[in-house]
């Protein structure tokens, strides 16, 4: 699990690296990276969330099982992937009682 977790996480890293580069480069302003620094920080919580869900045979045996996870788009801005998809995009009102 461990050098699943490194390998995906250098993956991110490499995101993040090109990004600034891409603002080294004038094709990126400031307001893009701090996009890819917010999207790697998601990404990077969910991907160890993943890796450390506590039984490493439940965890290898959903690796095997299921497609390969993109945890950059994991941590894309407005996903929610610990609710179940209806839940997605319902809004929270206050409303006085």
């Amino acid at each position: 699990m461990a050098a699943y977790h490194e390998t995906e996480l250098a993956a991110l890293v490499e995101r993040v690296g090109a990004a600034i580069d891409r603002f080294r480069d004038g094709e990126l302003d400031a307001l893009g990276v701090d996009q890819a620094l917010f999207q790697y920080s998601r990404a990077a919580k969910e991907l160890w969330k993943f890796c450390n869900l506590g039984d490493p045979e439940l965890t290898a045996n959903i690796m095997r099982e299921r497609p390969t996870i993109d945890w950059w788009e994991r941590g894309a801005p407005g996903k929610r992937w610990d609710q179940a998809p209806t839940a997605i995009g319902r809004s929270r009102r206050f409303r006085p009682g």
